[in-house]
């Protein structure tokens, strides 16, 4: 017979680093959720599932709190850790923007009670009076906080999308542009309104301010890639948080992950993650 906790590890995960944005602390929470199944009376649990969704979602509730202290001391933009995915994993094909790196960071504007809201409504349709008892509130109230959350989410996120296949076709066209250092080249890729974010953590090589404009980041890329102490360092194609990017490898290691949003086959938004400490999902 299957251990229901087993039989549910990936919705688990899946839930606690869409709450988390982070690798590191969902794998965290998983492993406390499963020394909780085991320490629980599992023959008085009625629905293992709804059981298992409730614990993950409080402690990453726990964790939500202190990480905010966290982040608010960090050194440079602060990104979510990227997650290697691929068709098999990426949950279903509807859930996929919900994982990508653009959202993550929308959803790293909510408050902790209507992130967990939004995750457990948006993505996993659980009713509003499933969710009421996960989150200790009122069907009404998880109701405004779930509508408060879509709305914000809805105003923040990015407006257009671009096909997967055109998103490989422009991903490869910007390694190409890098790895020959054709400023041109690069410059054209770059919508007028371009915005570059680089999470180094204050430990490696990163701007420390969100970079404006093609001239500035495209400058920025080439010089970067341009600097002794990184020469060697190669692109490659690969799924990143349910969508086309590009990981950063070294020394035969990935070494970082950059995704980017693209309207009408130019670039409009880039994210690096070179921080040693958030590569935990790349190294699979």
């Amino acid at each position: 017979m299957t251990d229901p906790f087993e039989e549910h590890r990936r919705l688990l995960f899946a839930a606690a680093y869409r709450m988390l944005g982070s690798v590191a602390d969902a794998e965290d929470i998983v492993q406390d959720a499963w020394l909780a199944w085991h320490r629980a009376d599992r023959a008085s649990v009625e629905n293992p599932r709804a059981y298992l969704v409730r614990t993950v979602t409080n402690l990453s509730l726990n964790r939500l709190g202190s990480a905010r202290v966290v982040r608010e001391a960090y050194v440079g933009p602060w990104l979510p850790e990227p997650l290697l995915t691929a068709p098999d994993i990426a949950d279903e094909a509807e859930q996929a923007d919900t994982v990508s790196m653009a959202m993550l960071v929308v959803l790293e504007t909510l408050n902790p009670t209507e992130r967990a809201v939004f995750v457990l409504r948006e993505v996993f349709g659980y009713s509003y009076a499933e969710i009421a008892q996960v989150v200790g509130k009122s069907e009404a109230a998880v109701g405004q906080c779930a509508h408060r959350a879509r709305e914000h989410v809805r105003a923040r996120r990015p407006r257009f999308t671009t096909g997967a296949a055109e998103q490989r076709q422009i991903a490869e066209k910007f390694r190409a542009a890098c790895a020959g250092g054709d400023l041109g080249e690069v410059l054209a890729l770059l919508a007028p309104d371009v915005v570059s974010w680089s999470d180094g953590g204050g430990g490696v090589t990163a701007a420390r301010r969100p970079l404006h404009g093609p001239d500035h980041v495209a400058r920025w890329f080439l010089g970067v890639l341009a600097k002794p102490e990184v020469q060697g360092v190669e692109m490659h194609p690969a799924e990143i948080n349910g969508e086309p990017g590009l990981l950063l490898v070294y020394g035969g290691v990935n070494a970082g992950a950059l995704t980017f949003d693209a309207v009408n086959g130019r670039i409009t938004a880039l994210r690096l993650v070179i921080n040693p400490e958030k590569l935990r999902g790349i190294q699979a």
